[in-house]
């Protein structure tokens, strides 16, 4: 799509559509900073830096060969894994801050940056319900999740873990790496935690913490954290909530048709601490992960000495309640940013993401009214996972990996990209589904409905996954 010159200086737009804005908001930005740097006085480059524009032409245009061979995360025929490009707003945010470089450890490395940062995590924070707070940005899931296991086994010193057998792996890697216990509760039908197993488990008196999912990244599915908060606090247990994937939707969680369960998501306010990606769909470029304290206090865990940092300020240094050193200032200016442009609101961010809930709850009534493909669980974010009609589970992975191997292979106007669930007897009979397992384990259909856009192409995204199964041979 080609925007009109009115329509690009009005918005900007994601995407191809707003390429041409972007490069003029980059460009301004470039030379607005390089002003600012000039105020210092000017200097000669080393040369040992210099690099010839030739050479550097011929380096730049590998670089985008290279990079051609990505999967267009950007279309709405991309819907396989969580990924998606960052937005316009995130992009030149980053960017800015990315020529000063600054690092958020401490105030010496960043001063507005790690103001920035304090900023977003404190709203954040309001995003949930907290009153109070102790947080900062990290550099993924995985290390958010690290630090608030870390502050877990502090508190709960000889304590196991326990989170949900679908919880992502990090669970049990990091539990490994801090020498704690991890155990994983079983599921139920539609793949939360299985409450009845939890309490059993607390009960043994042997659980310091309980890690609620938001949204499992396998199936979308949301613990019943309002259930697990209480049931925790009978036996004396921590809370801590994995919403890396699923957090946002927290600004959505109002039980409308087009919203999300409201109670597992109002629930998060009572909990000890809770990880959010800014990453996945708080339109943030990678790394950009989140991890938040109710209890301030949980800032003794972190103390330590440096002789040579932490001295231009009073003030808290976000080294001083991180397990990371050195950390992208740059990632904060990008999420401020965003922020600034689509608050934290049912009508900012939120609005971006009722879409991919509507595209998950189109697809699956298609699917439900159709006859070639069977809805595997009703999808509770966007996360949609189905399979192709057939008696046997050889057959059903037969047929799901020829859709996702020739669907990616087509010529690019006519690709269609999905991912695929491994599921096995037990899950299949969980759910009601009459499949003989022939097999261990087979392949399913599992697509991830993140981008706004993709809700206008659930029709054709339907049709094109049934017209590459009409052609599988299977």
């Amino acid at each position: 799509m080609v925007t009109t010159p009115h329509t690009a200086s009005r918005f900007l737009h994601s995407g191809p559509a707003g390429a041409a804005a972007l490069a003029e908001q980059l460009q301004t930005a470039v030379a607005e900073m390089a002003r600012w740097m000039d105020e210092y006085g000017s200097f000669s480059p080393h040369p040992s830096l210099d690099v010839e524009m030739d050479a550097l032409k011929r380096a730049t245009e590998e670089l985008r060969v290279r990079l051609r061979e990505n999967y267009p995360f950007f279309h709405p025929r991309y819907v396989g894994q969580m990924l998606k490009p960052p937005h316009p707003a995130a992009v030149i945010g980053y960017v800015t801050a990315m020529m000063i470089n600054p690092n958020n450890h401490a105030l010496d490395g960043g001063p507005a940056t790690a103001r920035m940062e304090k900023e977003v995590v404190a709203q954040l924070a309001a995003m949930f319900g907290f009153e109070q707070h102790l947080g900062h940005l990290t550099s993924s899931g995985t290390i958010a999740n690290l630090e608030a296991l870390f502050v877990a086994r502090q508190t709960h010193p000889g304590k196991a873990v326990a989170y949900s057998a679908d919880a992502h792996y990090t669970h049990s890697r990091m539990c490994h790496l801090l020498g704690v216990d991890g155990t994983a509760v079983p599921t139920t039908a539609d793949g939360t935690m299985d409450l009845q197993a939890l309490e059993e488990l607390l009960r043994t008196g042997a659980i310091g913490t309980v890690v609620a999912t938001t949204g499992t990244t396998g199936l979308g599915a949301i613990d019943p954290v309002h259930d697990i908060v209480a049931l925790c606090r009978r036996y004396g247990a921590r809370v801590h909530v994995d919403a890396a994937y699923g957090g946002f939707f927290r600004l959505i969680a109002d039980d409308s048709p087009d919203g999300v369960a409201a109670a597992p998501f109002a629930a998060i306010a009572e909990c000890d601490s809770v990880v959010i990606d800014p990453h996945k769909h708080g339109l943030q470029p990678y790394g950009c992960g989140a991890v938040l304290f109710k209890d301030p206090g949980a800032a003794r865990h972190y103390l330590h000495e440096s002789p040579y940092t932490y001295f231009t300020s009073e003030e808290l240094h976000l080294g001083e309640i991180s397990l990371e050193c050195s950390r992208a200032g740059a990632a904060a200016a990008a999420l401020w940013l965003t922020l600034r442009l689509l608050p934290l609101t049912p009508e900012g961010l939120g609005a971006a993401l009722r879409p991919g809930r509507r595209a998950a709850l189109a697809w699956a009534e298609r699917i439900r009214t159709g006859e070639q493909l069977t809805l595997y669980q009703p999808p509770q974010l966007d996360i949609l996972t189905y399979y192709p009609t057939r008696d046997r589970l050889s057959e059903i992975d037969r047929a799901s990996t020829h859709v996702l191997t020739r669907g990616m292979r087509l010529p690019a106007a006519q690709s269609l990209f999905v991912a695929t669930y491994t599921v096995d007897a037990a899950a299949l009979v969980a759910r009601a589904h009459r499949v003989a397992a022939d097999v261990p384990h087979g392949r399913i259909l599992r697509s991830v409905l993140m981008k706004p856009e993709t809700e206008q192409h659930v029709p054709s995204l339907h049709r094109h996954v049934l017209d590459l199964l009409a052609n599988s041979g299977t």
